[in-house]
């Protein structure tokens, strides 16, 4: 194949819009000049059938109308691929953008938003290819964030256990109780933080799956889930006032006794009023549950963070005043999951966490 042909297939795969243009130029000039050639030859025909002048102006008539029609034609064919080709070229040059878009994130480049300029389905594509490159982008950041805190957590634990087994192993310390007590301290946070990031896995593989749920009552979770912190709660004398509502949902046991779990653990850890209080009743066809109690104050920009991975509200991270940053996000997983929803509303140094979970009829429908 000479170089001449090879320019040409690469054109004419490459350039999308010369290839429409050609085979609507060729359509349009074939419908042109049939429906030229059909009034030429009409016209013709009837000046020769009735003899309206002689025979050299039939053939000067004949040859005149041919020269119009050739010129008709291709004045028509222009104007025609000039209009199509204004207007196509609105078409295609946002996919061309996204055409280039693509490219770059194959190449692991987050490209910059492309600009909508219509409506249409162009636009539309457009508008959603953005909002793509922008989730993508955050889900890249939240993972790079992610495996940092990942990292952070893991590395004084570690450090601490290395640390101090390496001078038993070589005598510089001698073992006492304390010190084993702290070493086993250490491994409980170990074993809780690579727990809590296998059941944060398991949630979002169900997310993907779509698993059945079972009719439950939603009431009796929260009230087994209670009844396993009461001697937590008698050893911190934290009273607890329950006032629960009967209420049916779809959902999974485990899953809503996980939520309960996490929540409870959260406001018994950060009480400072020595009251929690616990109500569940249903409210436009959903079940809300709600734990109040008193703690320190929340400022609202921290508000918004708080079910957020790894997020603590103390910037120091340090684990008397904060747990692995886990447990209120996968709480939100999971509710999110049961079609829920989960928030905080906190008013001074009260604080609400509450989460919704449709009612079984609602879930149904």
């Amino acid at each position: 194949m000479s170089h001449f042909k090879k320019e040409w297939f690469f054109f004419w795969e490459k350039s999308i819009i010369w290839k429409i243009m050609i085979i609507n130029g060729m359509v349009v000039g074939i419908v042109i000049w049939l429906v030229g050639v059909s009034v030429k030859d009409f016209a013709c025909l009837l000046v020769g059938q009735y003899q309206f002048i002689g025979e050299e102006k039939q053939n000067f008539f004949n040859s005149t109308m041919h020269f119009y029609l050739l010129r008709a034609s291709l004045i028509a064919v222009i104007v025609a691929a000039l209009i199509y080709y204004l207007l196509m070229r609105r078409i295609l040059i946002p996919l061309q953008n996204l055409l280039k878009s693509t490219r770059l994130m194959t190449k692991g480049e987050y490209p910059d938003p492309i600009q909508v300029t219509s409506k249409d389905e162009t636009g539309q594509l457009s508008r959603h290819f953005n909002q793509m490159i922008s989730t993508l982008r955050q889900t890249e950041e939240s993972r790079k964030q992610m495996l940092s805190d990942i990292s952070h957590e893991l590395r004084t634990p570690l450090s601490n256990l290395n640390g101090y087994l390496e001078a038993l192993s070589s005598g510089v310390i001698q073992g006492e109780p304390e010190l084993y007590r702290s070493l086993h301290d250490e491994s409980i946070h170990l074993t809780r933080l690579v727990d809590q990031l296998h059941q944060l896995a398991i949630w979002e593989t169900k997310r993907l799956n779509k698993p059945q749920w079972h009719l439950i009552d939603l009431d009796k979770i929260v009230q087994s889930s209670f009844q396993g912190f009461e001697l937590e709660l008698n050893n911190k004398n934290i009273q607890c006032e329950i006032n629960l509502e009967p209420g049916k949902v779809l959902g999974d046991a485990f899953g809503l006794r996980q939520v309960m779990t996490n929540l409870l653990k959260n406001a018994i850890q950060y009480d400072r009023g020595g009251l929690i209080r616990m109500t569940g009743e249903t409210v436009k066809n959903e079940y809300r549950t709600t734990i109040t109690n008193k703690g320190q104050q929340i400022p609202s920009e921290k508000a918004n963070h708080i079910f957020d991975r790894f997020y603590r509200i103390d910037p120091s991270r340090h684990r008397d005043t904060g747990g692995s940053g886990l447990g209120l996000a996968i709480a939100k997983e999971i509710v999110q999951q049961h079609g829920g929803e989960i928030g905080l509303v906190s008013n001074g140094h009260e604080h609400s966490f509450w989460f919704t979970i449709p009612s079984s009829h609602a879930s149904q429908d």
